[in-house]
């Protein structure tokens, strides 16, 4: 192995899976997806690390630890539609893509959007649709199955909650700094969601 697939390795063994990070397909993708494709130049070091790689205008990527969790937390099928609230880099918009049917990733930025278009783009993957849009204008009434939100939020809202079909699943951070909260919300029925507290973390809020 060279020196990236060892730090991919040891990623995924030293940090990931002591998250409880089991799920074989979520590992799989993991260990398919190259993160070094998705940061700057200047980052490259630093892509397999533990930490929050600056992307662009205050927007950092997940920690792997938390990409994880959120990826096995969705148990995404591959006829799942997803839909991803701020597309980052897109490191996890192709994480998604991999397990799912199709992504629709919204941001507010553009240069957000452009510079994770372009990543997907060099991936090859076709099962991605960018589009400009902040969280307050989504408006898709049981569109998805499951919802990946990348950044944290005061609560959870309520046109995000209506966006999951019955039986959709959410991933969302929510709370105030230093403490906030990893939920998944799952749609139970048309009017009735149960939430689930996975674990404590602290990361910055989403753009819009």
């Amino acid at each position: 192995m060279n020196n990236t697939e060892i730090a991919k390795f040891n990623m995924i063994e030293q940090q990931i899976r002591p998250w409880e990070v089991l799920d074989h397909q979520v590992l799989s993708t993991l260990d398919r997806v190259n993160r070094e494709d998705f940061v700057h130049e200047s980052y490259k070091g630093l892509a397999y690390a533990d930490c929050q790689i600056p992307v662009a205008n205050g927007v950092r990527m997940l920690p792997p630890t938390v990409e994880g969790r959120l990826l096995q937390a969705l148990l995404l099928d591959s006829d799942d539609q997803v839909l991803e609230v701020g597309s980052g880099c897109g490191y996890v918009t192709a994480c998604l893509a991999r397990l799912g049917e199709r992504v629709t990733s919204i941001d507010a930025d553009a240069e957000i959007l452009e510079f994770a278009n372009a990543n997907i783009a060099r991936c090859g993957l076709d099962n991605v649709d960018f589009k400009p849009m902040s969280l307050a204008q989504l408006d898709a009434p049981e569109g998805y199955d499951a919802i990946a939100v990348t950044a944290s939020l005061p609560l959870v809202p309520e046109n995000l909650k209506l966006a999951l079909k019955t039986g959709g699943r959410m991933f969302v951070i929510v709370g105030d700094s230093p403490v906030m909260e990893a939920l998944l919300v799952t749609r139970v029925t048309a009017a009735e969601w149960t939430t689930q507290s996975l674990f404590e973390t602290d990361l910055p809020r989403l753009k819009q």
